[in-house]
């Protein structure tokens, strides 16, 4: 089958209002499919869920040890950050640890998702910053790579040496050469592949305990960060922080913007990788949690799960209204 399935439905009273479709993978360590769903060579942009692959060369070059990062710091590097203190905080340190400062970062600024952050901007009467960006930490990464290169400031020019090294991370874990790559919202490059590259690339991830190489030892460094702070990947009330919770660390998971949406799980030695084609973060939510249910890594009857998969809408009086549901033949083969 090579057209999206349907994966997640808007159910309003008795009727189906609207359906996502998408595709989906998962790959065991020896870079098979063990399901899909879809058409598993549908090429996508991972956007924000290859955060974990981009890192990878923080780590393998020495850099990280240089700089004495610690769990926190590669939390970060990996995150996708609501703009919270705890995570502004942590940044605006990192900067200062590597005697840079906010513009030396080149993501460009976002208003923080964070309300109270954002409340705080706005009683200040203040603008927000390229702190503020949810990718903020990714590009803390990326410069702390640049300076132990010795590579120039504009670290996110595609044949910059930090992206050059951010290519190979994705071909050699995807086992994929890259078709091209287009600009992210935080301006860095982005390089595309397909969803079961992406899904293999997260099956090398959960199985990295299994082998010894460098490459591997920071794998199991950046999935245990992951899962360490939760709180640092996305944020309170974000689907990555509340069902890595709910998980209670059997695997690592990550959005992308566009509706992307992967998942490390070292106990099963599987990743999972999926693309909403609509773009629906709701869908995307949805359909991870479904999958992961059905893995047997997270409880379906879970309050983190509820409110992504099988989730109750509510009118604004508080009245029932809807729910959203994964579809019928999904993650169960039709």
């Amino acid at each position: 089958m090579t057209q999206p399935v349907p994966m997640t439905e808007l159910w309003r009273g008795p009727l189906l209002e609207s359906y996502h479709l998408g595709h989906a993978v998962i790959c065991d360590d020896t870079g098979q499919i063990v399901q899909s769903w879809g058409d598993p060579n549908a090429v996508i942009f991972p956007r924000s869920s290859a955060k974990m692959i981009q890192a990878l060369p923080l780590i393998t070059s020495g850099a990280a040890s240089k700089y004495g990062l610690n769990s926190e710091h590669l939390a970060l590097a990996c995150a996708s950050h609501n703009g919270a203190a705890i995570h502004t905080d942590r940044v605006t340190s990192w900067l200062d640890h590597l005697g840079l400062g906010e513009t030396d970062l080149r993501c460009g600024p976002q208003e923080p998702a964070d309300k109270v952050a954002r409340d705080r901007l706005i009683l200040a009467d203040d603008t927000p910053c390229q702190i503020h960006n949810n990718c903020s930490g990714k590009h803390c990464g990326f410069l702390t790579l640049a300076q132990h290169m010795g590579a120039g400031p504009e670290y996110l020019e595609i044949d910059h040496p930090v992206q050059q090294a951010c290519l190979s991370a994705v071909e050699e874990t995807t086992g994929e050469t890259s078709p091209g790559y287009g600009i992210d919202g935080c301006s860095a490059p982005n390089f595309a592949t397909s969803v079961l590259g992406l899904a293999r690339s997260m099956a090398w991830f959960a199985s990295a305990a299994d082998r010894s190489d460098r490459a591997s030892d920071a794998a199991q460094q950046l999935t245990a960060a992951m899962v360490k702070h939760p709180e640092l990947v996305a944020g309170e009330t974000r689907a990555c922080t509340e069902l890595m919770r709910a998980m209670d660390g059997r695997a690592a998971i990550k959005t992308g913007a566009e509706a992307v949406f992967v998942a490390i799980i070292p106990e099963k030695r599987m990743g999972v990788a999926l693309k909403i084609t609509d773009g629906t973060t709701r869908a995307s939510e949805c359909a991870i949690a479904a999958i992961l249910v059905s893995l047997g890594v997270l409880e379906a009857d879970h309050p983190a799960t509820r409110k992504f998969m099988n989730a109750t809408q509510f009118s604004r009086r508080g009245l029932e209204s809807g729910i959203i549901r994964p579809a019928p033949d999904f993650p169960n083969p039709a």
